[in-house]
């Protein structure tokens, strides 16, 4: 198993796992996003960023990021993502995944790393908690769609 920067190419096996996990979170219907505009917004636009876990040649993995401010703290990391196939879980690769993560916010100088995690979500929410993440229920979240 291999963990690395996303390069171009992986845009179609990341989208593949970025549908995965909308059917987990049950919402297939939802993701309108494409490989073509992944690949513009990873690799063009630097819109975003991703690692890739790779297991003989194929994408079993991601993590992708951007970079956000915060008006109280300055430059923080939104995690928006991170997914493993469930028959490759159990064996640390989300571990590895998030904690390069965290390396590459230290890295860059965040002042906070952000991300989501759905309240039905019992396995992730665990897995949070062993990291000794803050998970916040006051804030409500307010979303948009254009």
């Amino acid at each position: 198993m291999e963990i690395r920067n996303a390069q171009k190419g992986d845009e179609y096996g990341i989208l593949h796992l970025i549908k995965e996990l909308a059917k987990y979170e049950k919402a297939p219907e939802q993701v309108v996003n494409t490989a073509e505009n992944l690949a513009i917004d990873l690799f063009e636009k630097k819109n975003c960023f991703a690692l890739v876990s790779i297991e003989n040649e194929k994408i079993i993995g991601f993590a992708l990021w951007y970079f956000s401010y915060s008006t109280w703290k300055g430059n923080c990391l939104y995690l928006e993502d991170i997914y493993i196939l469930p028959e490759f879980r159990k064996h640390g690769i989300g571990s590895q995944l998030f904690d390069l993560v965290v390396q590459i916010a230290k890295k860059e100088g965040v002042k906070r790393m952000d991300w989501q995690v759905l309240e039905w979500n019992e396995p992730a929410i665990e897995f949070y908690k062993k990291k000794n993440a803050i998970l916040d229920s006051e804030w409500i979240n307010g979303r948009l769609f254009f």
